[in-house]
């Protein structure tokens, strides 16, 4: 189940790559590189900084292709894609509870401590839109807008807390994602967000 919602999430974060990347006046090339990074960049980062090799998708070529083809069918489908946004909103919210999950699983069966499993997650989940901002030249929204990287982080100690209680898999998962999805979709709809550190030099000189 949870390899299913990871092939939709992937899908779904590659075609929002390629919109970025569309809005920076990218060519084609350009478009499938950040459908890609934006898709599996947060994995990638995972593994490099656990030091699990091979990378992940470097054993299934099938990500490799639906990320790419994801983002140039999104090109074709441009015209359309604003009458989806509602679709996106909910397709990345999706995907942001499901790697994170993802990332803590990986780091579990490595044997990394708790905070570092958490740590995991968290990259899993954030860590492709980062990249995917910071090659189209923006400040990485995950960062700045609605609860986004914050809720990554909710998921991963609830999902951790329920397995050390015993929690069955499947009642897990789906407290997991219901509760990410709540949050997500909430921050999106009341525009909740943490406090903002504003610095000036000229205020503190």
């Amino acid at each position: 189940m949870l390899t299913f919602i990871y092939l939709i999430a992937i899908t779904g974060e590659a075609m929002s790559g390629a919109l970025a990347a569309g809005r920076r006046n990218m060519d084609v090339f350009g478009v499938a590189v950040i459908a890609f990074f934006t898709a599996l960049g947060g994995g990638t980062v995972r593994d490099i900084l656990l030091g699990n090799f091979p990378v992940t998708w470097t054993q299934h070529p099938l990500y490799i292709y639906m990320t790419i083809s994801s983002g140039l069918i999104t090109i074709v489908l441009a015209r359309f894609m604003r009458h989806l946004h509602q679709l996106f909103l909910v397709l990345d919210a999706i995907g942001l509870v499901a790697f994170t999950v993802i990332g803590c699983n990986v780091a579990l069966q490595l044997g990394y401590d708790t905070v570092v499993v958490v740590m995991a997650g968290i990259t899993t989940g954030i860590f492709g839109g980062i990249i995917r901002d910071v090659l189209c030249n923006r400040t990485p929204q995950v960062l700045r807008h609605e609860l986004y990287a914050s809720v990554s982080l909710v998921v991963a100690l609830l999902y951790l807390a329920l397995l050390s209680q015993g929690t069955n898999e499947n009642v897990t998962l789906l407290a997991a994602f219901s509760v990410g999805l709540l949050l997500r979709m909430s921050a999106i709809r009341w525009r909740l967000s943490l406090p903002v550190f504003r610095y000036s030099k000229a205020r503190w000189d």
